[in-house]
């Protein structure tokens, strides 16, 4: 029988010394909001929730409905730039960061920053979105698009793949695991 660890790890060392940033990410409904915050826990780190960095206009057209294209993003991306050089010690983000080039615009904010991406079927996150509760301004509708903005971040550097499907504490403890395993704290000082 094999035995899953159902809490958070402690990590071997104070991660936030050396600085470590990471955004958990993937589409809507993925569970990037609810790992991040347990890494966040676990590693001592700040949690941003990055929907909460969204203009007004943003937020009005996805309650609308509408997705969001590359315009709209641009702000929100430069401010969780921001947000995160707000903590120099790092922190993690929840943030869907769908395409490379909104990941390559992070990273030239945040060079050493590693992405986790919670990888669902569309079934699993329109079920997942339709079951939230008030305030979030996202419908399912909108979860096909994402779909198809989704640029798969496997290749490329300080990138981790997880079945979003699995539980939190296992994808907690296996996101720890791959930070540890990469010797992240080791060369952040670099």
């Amino acid at each position: 029988m094999i035995q899953v660890q159902t809490s958070a790890p402690s990590p071997s060392a104070d991660h936030r010394r050396e600085g470590l940033w990471i955004i958990v990410m993937g589409v809507a409904g993925c569970g990037k909001s609810t790992l991040a915050e347990l890494v966040a826990d676990a590693l001592k780190l700040p949690f941003i929730e990055g929907d909460q960095f969204h203009p007004p206009e943003n937020i009005q057209k996805m309650s609308q409905g509408v997705a969001l294209d590359d315009t709209d993003r641009e702000a929100w991306l430069d401010r969780l730039g921001l947000e995160l050089l707000s903590h120099p010690d790092g922190a993690v983000l929840a943030c869907s960061a769908l395409k490379r080039a909104y990941r390559v615009r992070l990273r030239q904010v945040v060079p050493r920053l590693c992405f986790v991406h919670l990888s669902v079927t569309q079934e699993l996150a329109n079920a997942r979105v339709q079951a939230r509760f008030g305030g979030h301004p996202f419908p399912s509708s909108l979860v096909a698009s994402q779909f198809a903005t989704l640029e798969d971040p496997r290749g490329e550097e300080y990138a981790l793949e997880l079945d979003g499907a699995m539980a939190p504490s296992v994808l907690c403890a296996r996101t720890i695991q791959w930070i540890d395993a990469q010797g992240f704290r080791s060369n952040a000082k670099r």
